[in-house]
């Protein structure tokens, strides 16, 4: 459960520490005094979506922090980012809003991306806003709802795959599909291409050789004049011995001291290494001499094939291996157009096979929804029975159509809201206090299932009063004993069912408006419940009015199984 909220620089709070407890903690205060930012805050660190404008006037940065306990090691989120509770159980999550955009969030000290932060806060709290009562209007969403209830998510993937595949066919036959004037110039367009390309006879790293030998041959004159005079320091001339008989000479001459000592012995076996190796250079610059054949033809030759690699390669690609592989897609390309027709009769067979394949699956996956709507329908009713909604009638409506890939089902809520009307559109008849309840009995049905510790309401009361708002009461004591349950409320009857009740005031300090946020005890709770019941001026009347309130909550829970006095 959530432990403690700790908020720096957020809007109008400058800094609060909220610590919540087990059961149902309500948070009262009058409009405009920052109830909503405590829920931003909540968001925030759950990895919401933010704005800079969340951050406090005059702040660099915002800072909040959430602390949980008893938080289960087994939560797949959890195992998939790579965190992990601490041995005793507890997960701290943070999160640093900066003026410039940037964030910073950590588990446990472990720095996280927002997306990750999000993922993880996902598996641990749940917001209700005021904003899903219009989520609840969108018959898009329906479907949405009903496939997260029956848990669908292994049988979507599976049908997802399957209907993947039957849109990647369908593609594929619209490809090979074109009409025979487009198929006419497309074909010759290849056929030109694949000629130009195979009349270049081209081959891999041949680039890289013919620009090496362009530039010998660009600096043929150079190059002749400079291997010379190698050749002819090395090897000599007519007149002249050159360095490597020199030192040919030289070794002969030391040879016949060896037996003088071992410095000589030394000094001629150098003598042989140098002549071994002037003589190796000597035969490599001769070779390179006689070897080398230039003509002006040639030049002319290498700087034709030059020009034609660069012209190619503005059209098919910048290197020679580029334009060998446009080659290839070219030739298939054409083998599949000359060839479509028996292709297309190919893809036509494997597209009914598909379409069979698919149409069973979303069969299945049909008859799996309608299995589950009967179940969500029995326990919605059951949940709005309970809040003071018994003769309501809810029913989940199903429209066949062509299977696309949510399956074969459009599914609608419908309702009935007085005794002797017909099924309807929830957005065609619920009121404001209408949606607000069937929108928690749906919240209640989908936590059943969940792993979801916290669950928080900001306003769920909306449009909700009198004995409803009764019933909205006891429902969230009665969520509240198997999961903590946060809630922001303007009505007395759920302030008064709390366990644990928090005062949100704004006030000014230093010339700043500041938001605090106050644990009530008993004397404070029964004025604020008077304050929600008549406004500014509570008279004793109201006082014993809250105090009723107060005992009847008190009353109520103790019918609970596992309630606390």
């Amino acid at each position: 459960m959530l432990q403690l909220l700790h908020i720096e620089n957020i809007a109008i709070i400058e800094r609060a520490d909220i610590a919540f407890a087990r059961g149902f903690n309500a948070l009262t205060g009058e409009t405009g005094a920052g109830k909503s930012i405590v829920i931003d805050s909540l968001g925030a660190v759950l990895g919401q979506r933010t704005s800079r404008d969340l951050i406090r006037t005059g702040a660099p940065k915002a800072f909040v922090s959430a602390a949980f306990d008893d938080v289960d090691a087994n939560i797949p989120a959890l195992a998939e980012n790579g965190v992990a509770p601490e041995e005793d159980g507890t997960l701290l999550l943070q999160r640093e809003l900066s003026a410039d955009g940037k964030n910073v969030c950590r588990v446990n000290g472990r720095p996280i991306t927002v997306a990750q932060l999000k993922s993880i806060g996902a598996s641990l709290l749940n917001i209700h806003g005021q904003h899903e009562g219009t989520q609840l209007l969108d018959e898009t969403q329906h479907l949405i709802y009903l496939d997260r209830f029956a848990h669908m998510e292994p049988r979507l993937e599976a049908y997802g795959a399957l209907y993947d595949t039957l849109r990647e066919t369908r593609r594929e036959i619209e490809a090979l599909q074109m009409d025979e004037a487009e198929k006419a110039r497309r074909v010759d367009t290849l056929r030109h291409q694949i000629a130009e390309l195979e009349r270049a006879e081209l081959k891999e790293g041949e680039e890289e050789a013919l620009l090496a030998r362009r530039n010998i041959l660009r600096n043929s004159e150079k190059f002749i004049a400079a291997i010379s005079e190698a050749d002819y320091c090395l090897n000599g001339g007519d007149e002249n011995g050159g360095a490597a008989p020199a030192i040919k000479q030289a070794g002969d001459a030391i040879h016949s001291l060896r037996a003088l000592g071992d410095e000589f012995i030394d000094l001629s076996e150098r003598l042989e290494a140098l002549y071994s190796e002037a003589y190796d250079l000597a035969m490599t610059v001769r070779d390179k001499r006689e070897e080398f054949d230039f003509s002006p033809e040639e030049l002319d030759a290498v700087e034709s094939r030059a020009d034609l690699l660069y012209r190619l390669k503005k059209k098919y690609g910048g290197t020679v291996e580029e334009m060998l592989e446009y080659l290839a897609r070219s030739k298939d390309e054409l083998d599949r157009i000359e060839y479509a027709g028996d292709r297309i009769a190919q893809l036509e067979k494997k597209l009914n096979e598909r379409q069979a394949a698919v149409a069973k699956a979303a069969k299945e996956l049909s008859g799996a929804r309608k299995s589950a709507a009967k179940t969500l329908e029995a326990e919605i009713l059951r949940e709005l029975a309970e809040l003071d909604m018994p003769k309501v009638r809810f029913a989940i409506d199903f429209t066949e159509k062509e299977p696309d890939a949510t399956g074969m089902d459009e599914v609608r809520f419908l309702m009935s809201a007085n005794v002797g009307e017909e099924l309807r559109p929830i957005h065609k008849i619920a009121s404001g206090g209408e949606l607000a309840r069937i929108m928690l009995a749906l919240k209640n049905v989908f936590a059943s299932q969940e792993s979801i510790m916290t669950m928080v309401f900001d306003e769920v009361d909306t449009g909700v009063s009198g004995r409803a708002a009764q019933r909205v009461a006891e429902k969230l004591a009665k969520v509240s004993r198997e999961k903590q349950v946060l809630c922001v409320t303007h009505l007395p009857q759920l302030a008064a069912m709390a366990d644990t009740h928090f005062s949100v005031e704004k006030g000014e300090e230093n010339g700043r408006t500041l938001t605090k946020v106050t644990e009530l005890d008993h004397a404070a709770r029964a004025k604020e419940l008077a304050r929600l019941t008549g406004g500014e001026s509570i008279s004793e009347t109201m006082l014993r009015g809250a105090e009723e309130l107060l005992d009847g909550a008190e009353a109520y829970k103790k019918t609970l199984a596992g309630g606390r006095a």
